[in-house]
């Protein structure tokens, strides 16, 4: 795996972690972490494909940018995508970086060979979600990042996953204490702020791949599976004994997945 440093006018330093060779996936973390969170599955995706995990700005070793948004860090993608001479790929999201993805996807429709949503939705936020993000930024201003990773972190694992291996747990919160204070807030933000992307979905003239845990708390299984009916090409994957965290949790049955969603849009495209 190599580790890759861009700058641009907008990005003083983007981090990118670039693996494999052949059709390219760009991997994008969730909230609160950074592009490690796939370090489980990227090396074997890298032998059937190029996999460009970057670090979202803000996060590992990515600086943080003002005013940050789904569209600047959809334009963060295409920098190192360009950077990197690739002009089409795959982008699979987790969670918040599902969110990019469809923003990616609105913006550069023309490089995308399909989007994977990894525990995500292409929706904005409901006016619940929004005051409880509000809620988690005035805790975090307040000095309160260590207590809300370390609350929020297990509620993303199945309670299986839980139980059986904690130090998948104690390593997220390890990853998600490092993210700055300032960097959480600015997610949260982003994703308070971000817009609805389910019309992209109807409009999609790629094909979808959907992942979702049966245990998830945090993306409803029936909210994926209604977004799921909105493109024209959907695969559809639902994973017993999984919270929000395939890629760790059930990571062998993602990388599969993966692949199988990548030779599809590689072989639709040819």
């Amino acid at each position: 795996m190599e580790v890759k440093v861009i700058s641009t006018n907008v990005f003083a330093s983007l981090q990118y972690r670039k693996t494999g060779s052949g059709p390219a996936i760009v991997l994008l973390h969730g909230f609160p972490v950074s592009s490690l969170l796939w370090s489980r599955v990227w090396d074997k995706i890298g032998e059937n494909n190029t996999v460009i995990a970057p670090d979202l700005p803000g996060s590992g070793g990515s600086a943080g940018v003002p005013n940050l948004s789904m569209e600047l860090m959809a334009d963060a993608v295409k920098a190192i995508l360009d950077t990197e001479g690739i002009t089409q790929a795959i982008v699979a999201g987790h969670s918040m970086g599902g969110y990019v993805a469809m923003a990616f996807a609105d913006k550069y429709q023309e490089m995308v060979l399909g989007i994977a949503m990894v525990h995500s939705i292409a929706s904005d936020d409901t006016e619940e979600k929004k005051e409880t993000r509000r809620k988690s930024i005035a805790l975090i201003e307040k000095g309160g990042k260590e207590p809300f990773v370390k609350q929020m972190i297990p509620n993303l694992f199945s309670p299986n996953s839980s139980q059986l291996h904690p130090e998948w747990v104690q390593e997220q919160i390890r990853e998600g204490l490092k993210v700055p204070a300032e960097s959480l807030t600015a997610f949260y933000n982003a994703m308070i702020n971000r817009e609805n992307h389910t019309e992209t979905l109807s409009n999609a003239a790629f094909p979808m791949l959907w992942v979702a845990g049966k245990d998830d708390g945090v993306t409803p299984l029936d909210k994926v599976i209604q977004h799921s009916m909105l493109a024209s090409v959907n695969f559809v994957r639902v994973y017993d004994n999984c919270g929000h965290m395939s890629m760790i949790e059930q990571s062998e049955r993602l990388i599969g997945d993966i692949i199988e969603f990548s030779k599809y849009c590689s072989n639709a495209n040819a």
